[in-house]
């Protein structure tokens, strides 16, 4: 029998605002399409939550929109110049910044600010306690401050049943809810299993159901997490 493949640390497709799982987010969803469509009245806004909320993927889908620009904290100095034609700045793991990165971020800011261009930044932690700089502190607090909040286990399996039955993929009862005890509790990582459960089945010729799950974690234990 040919043995599935399951890499999750694979490069995942890019995501996008509406794939978006809103939970407890309504109002901050909507300010991110109004930063999409640089219709925000607010030119700044920093998001902060847990690993796995969102916040990398608010940041991809608003870097989908004409005019914007990602940086990833370790990105090389030239893509924190200012330049005319973006109009959208996306600064994630803001906490990860090096000595410089927040120089450079800082003088980012104070561009943006100056053109009326706009910026979203994200970290781990509000950023009156972010470990950077304090006058780059006092820049993440310039517009809007928004906690992410997590999906809670029922709007996860509700976000997965959905998902499932997008694909024309039938779950038994049992396997969402095993699967969020027993693996990673990320939206992502769970959407990845979803699909690599979709491709166990056809493989194998199986209905997804809890034995098929279990087989699928044991034959990848460093995949599985309890956390």
């Amino acid at each position: 029998m040919k043995q599935l493949v399951l890499d999750l640390g694979a490069e995942a497709p890019a995501q996008s605002l509406d794939t978006f799982q809103v939970g407890a987010n309504a109002e901050l969803t909507h300010l991110m399409h109004q930063f999409a469509q640089r219709a925000s009245r607010e030119h700044f806004a920093y998001l902060w939550g847990d690993t796995g909320a969102g916040k990398t993927h608010l940041l991809q889908g608003l870097a989908a929109t004409p005019a914007s620009r990602y940086i990833a904290a370790d990105a090389p100095s030239e893509e924190f110049v200012f330049t005319p034609e973006i109009t959208l700045y996306l600064l994630d793991d803001c906490n990860l910044l090096s000595p410089q990165a927040q120089i450079d971020a800082f003088a980012l800011f104070n561009q943006i600010r100056e053109h009326g261009a706009y910026m979203v930044s994200t970290g781990p932690v509000p950023p009156a306690v972010l470990p950077v700089r304090e006058d780059l502190r006092t820049r993440m607090g310039w517009g809007l401050i928004y906690l992410i909040h997590g999906l809670s286990d029922d709007e996860k399996i509700a976000a997965l049943t959905q998902a499932a039955e997008a694909r024309g993929l039938t779950l038994s009862a049992s396997v969402l809810p095993y699967l969020l005890s027993h693996f990673k509790r990320d939206m992502r990582s769970l959407a990845t299993m979803l699909d690599a459960l979709d491709q166990y089945s056809l493989e194998t010729q199986r209905p997804v159901t809890l034995p098929l799950l279990r087989d699928l974690l044991l034959a990848h234990p460093q995949s599985d997490s309890t956390q």
